[in-house]
């Protein structure tokens, strides 16, 4: 696996060279919030219209509390939910604004710089009551992307305590890959758990609007949600053009599914 590289310094658009340098040091970086409640209120709708889709059969879902499956009542039906929709991007065009929105994209451009490009997104879904947990782990174990230097905003549209689902970081942790197993309650997530040790994980608490960014090797994790409150995530992961799948050795190519954001020619 390549060493993470850190940008040269230049121009910030919307960071301060203390919060560029806190991201590269922790591997993580807290914003706050950065939506205003209008556009809150239609992600939420727009949310929910599409997970009442996804649940009805309409469209895919997965439920990854319970091991992989099509079969709809299990999915819907399980006492453990961590519901995950992939590319709302392309499901619906309030989403695939968002992808786009200029806010979220200096914060990127800061640290990545001014070529973007999408890797994909998911919509994160913890019911209340009965959401269930991610355990942890680092994204490019799933990803599998060179180099590693991917990067995730993390949005909320409602506000997050450790209680409900926010994240934790364990600070420091990009610098090195590290090996996963699978969980032991279901195929469909990984558990590098084993590996935290002694660590203090700091939990991100975030009003509805806030974001958060997080490096693509970041040990991260969310617990599950207690409260009587649900909880509406959706991630944003980008990448710089020219990255690889470790997998096929392939170049990740633009596409629909994978936009250009920003481009400085």
């Amino acid at each position: 696996m390549e060493a993470v590289q850190i940008p040269a310094p230049t121009q910030y658009k919307t960071l301060t060279q203390a919060q560029v340098d806190s991201f590269w040091t922790n591997g993580y970086l807290p914003i706050g919030k950065i939506l205003n409640d209008e556009e809150i209120e239609l992600l939420r709708q727009q949310y929910d219209h599409e997970f009442a889709r996804a649940r009805a059969g309409e469209t895919s879902f997965r439920n990854l509390s319970i091991n992989n499956t099509d079969d709809l009542e299990a999915k819907n039906k399980a006492e453990k939910q961590m519901l995950q929709i992939m590319q709302m991007c392309e499901r619906n065009i309030h989403f695939r604004k968002l992808i786009y929105n200029d806010r979220i994209l200096d914060v990127i451009e800061d640290l990545l710089g001014p070529n973007i490009q999408l890797f994909h997104d998911q919509a994160l879904y913890k019911p209340a009551f009965h959401g269930g947990a991610v355990y942890w782990h680092q994204d490019n174990a799933y990803w599998r992307c060179t180099p590693p230097n991917l990067v995730s905003c993390w949005l909320t549209l409602d506000d997050v305590t450790l209680e409900n689902g926010a994240m934790q970081f364990i600070p420091g942790t990009h610098f090195k890959a590290v090996e996963h197993d699978r969980a032991k309650t279901t195929n469909t997530l990984l558990d590098s758990g084993d590996q935290v040790g002694d660590a203090q994980p700091v939990v991100v608490d975030l009003p509805a609007g806030g974001i958060a960014i997080h490096h693509c090797q970041t040990l991260h994790q969310t617990a599950p949600n207690t409260t009587d409150r649900q909880r509406r995530a959706f991630a944003i992961h980008y990448m710089v053009p020219g990255t690889r799948s470790l997998r096929t050795g392939d170049y990740l190519a633009v596409s629909f599914s994978r936009p250009m954001l920003r481009m400085r020619v």
